[in-house]
């Protein structure tokens, strides 16, 4: 039987490794999983996931807990998972205000942080043959078809709620396809990132205070059932699609690299940081909003610079701050697994 044998530092940066891909995820044209692909942790993360199997069922059925958790590689997970649920009620809401308050210095540090992965990711890939350039080349078109698609409408069905779990868990396990964008694309990221999420921190405060006055709110208990069902469609795609991407890993090890290196190579185009957003109008013209007021984005009108400013400076600043932040990341993450 293994046994972790991180340090106390190890199990922080962990956390805040977590912490950092809750955020990533949170943010539309941002995946999660490109922080770990970078930081260095992302195939003990792939590999970790698809321990959660038959084996795993039997030794927790058994109440053989402790071997179940080894297993799992549960304090690797556990960690991660705390510093994810740490960041969607912090970090994730922080960043919400900068991109309301700042956008274009924030998609401009995005935009730095992807062209500093792809510049990690690519430097050391070694087998660019003909099949893996072309895989190459249809995850960058992918990754651009995806960012022009049309959004769909809101849909609270829990069928499909559930596909949206599966759907949008794909940003933590491929790194370049953002989760939250394709919520976007499906009509229901301000229902499940935003609305559902909201709900649950309102029950959990309030339960804490002995207020039970939403046991009686049909909306507040629905966002709930929703945002349940879309955990547990997150939880079904993590684990199916980890097991998926492990057998890629193993037997394909670089074409499915490549492929990786297209998805954050199209996504660019989402996260380009000189664009206007446009928004969903109504069969009358007027903008349309959501039943919060909030305007419903559409998808975005992208521009080169024109003006030489100091908004457009500071721009170029935040990208070449993400591209610096994202290698010296990559430099910790190749120390760590030198000393493992």
């Amino acid at each position: 039987m293994q046994t972790d044998t991180r340090s106390f530092s190890d199990k922080l940066w962990l956390v805040l490794k977590g912490l950092a891909m809750g955020a990533a995820n949170k943010v539309p044209g941002v995946s999660g999983g490109v922080v770990a692909f970078v930081v260095g942790f992302y195939e003990e993360f792939i590999y970790s996931l698809q321990k959660i199997n038959a084996t795993a069922l039997k030794l927790l059925v058994s109440g053989r807990f402790r071997s179940f958790w080894v297993y799992i590689n549960g304090r690797f997970l556990g960690l991660l998972l705390l510093g994810m649920l740490i960041s969607y009620f912090s970090v994730s809401l922080l960043l919400d205000l900068a991109i309301r308050h700042y956008p274009l210095l924030v998609w401009s540090a995005f935009f730095g942080m992807i062209m500093g992965s792809i510049y990690y990711i690519g430097k050391d890939f070694e087998e660019l043959t003909r099949r893996n350039l072309f895989i190459l080349i249809l995850g960058i078109i992918v990754g651009v078809s995806i960012s022009l698609m049309e959004p769909a409408q809101e849909n609270d069905n829990l069928i499909f709620v559930f596909l949206c779990g599966i759907i949008g868990v794909s940003g933590m396990t491929l790194p370049g396809l953002s989760g939250s964008f394709i919520l976007i694309l499906l009509g229901n990221y301000v229902l499940l990132l935003v609305d559902a999420v909201n709900a649950l921190f309102v029950t959990i405060t309030n339960s804490f205070t002995g207020d039970f006055s939403y046991l009686d709110d049909p909306d507040h208990m629905r966002l709930l059932v929703v945002l349940l069902v879309f955990a547990a469609g997150s939880l079904t795609g993590l684990v199916t699609l980890s097991h998926f991407l492990s057998f890629l890993l193993r037997r394909y090890r670089w074409a499915t690299n490549a492929g990786i290196l297209g998805f954050i190579i199209g996504s660019l185009g989402v996260v380009w940081p000189w664009k206007i957003e446009v928004f969903k109008k109504t069969n009358l013209g007027e903008i349309a909003i959501d039943r919060n007021g909030t305007p419903i984005l559409d998808n975005y009108d992208r521009y080169i610079p024109s003006d030489f400013n100091i908004e457009n400076i500071l721009a170029v600043f935040f990208i070449l701050s993400g591209i610096l932040g994202v290698v010296a990341l990559g430099k910790y993450g190749e120390r760590t697994k030198a000393k493992r």
